[in-house]
């Protein structure tokens, strides 16, 4: 049986197609792997960037509330002229050296979030040739089954086939849309 089944494929002029299928395999398992391994690359490097932004902004807001505490104290009459002078100091270097520092470092992160979001270019022409590959390879399989099955067997419904996946499902009758319908084709295949 196996053997006719090869014969018969030869004829058709499918077994081309199988031996282009055997390359195109490993070389789609490879493609899956390379988009794996950048989503993952990409994933680590974003979580290490929050991991050091996040201190920052917290070190930001904590030193913030700090001070305006205090102000509120020079405010309300609350605070001597030296430690009004110690505030004014200190509000000055937050302004000037904290502030900008932590911002800096918080716009580097910031940057290499962004950048590691690259590998969505990368990974969707791949994904692409992956989908091109996974239709041809369906097109070609089913062109197969449709072309070996007995003819009393075939209706137009099993031709139609032949034309592709159902693009807009709502505006046509005979799409398969459950698990049954999809064994019922399946048996009028003869499987």
């Amino acid at each position: 049986m196996a053997r006719q089944l090869h014969d018969t494929l030869r004829e058709l002029g499918y077994d081309k197609m199988i031996s282009q299928t055997v390359e195109a395999l490993p070389d789609a398992k490879d493609r899956l792997a390379y988009i794996a391994n950048l989503t993952e690359q990409a994933a680590c490097k974003v979580l290490n960037a929050t991991d050091v932004a996040n201190p920052l902004i917290d070190s930001l807001e904590v030193d913030a509330q700090g001070l305006a505490s205090r102000w509120d104290r020079v405010y309300a009459n609350q605070m001597g002229v030296d430690d009004f002078k110690q505030l004014a100091a200190e509000t000055r270097a937050f302004l000037k050296d904290q502030l900008p520092q932590k911002t800096g470092g918080t716009k580097a992160q910031l940057m290499e979030i962004m950048m590691a979001q690259d590998f969505q270019d990368l990974t969707g022409q791949v994904i692409k040739r992956v989908v091109t590959l996974a239709q041809e390879l369906e097109s070609q399989l089913m062109g197969a089954l449709i072309e070996v099955m007995p003819g009393e067997r075939r209706t137009e419904s099993v031709n139609s086939l032949l034309n592709g996946p159902v693009i807009n499902a709502e505006n046509s009758g005979d799409v398969v849309v459950d698990q049954q319908q999809v064994d019922d084709l399946l048996g009028s295949l003869g499987f």
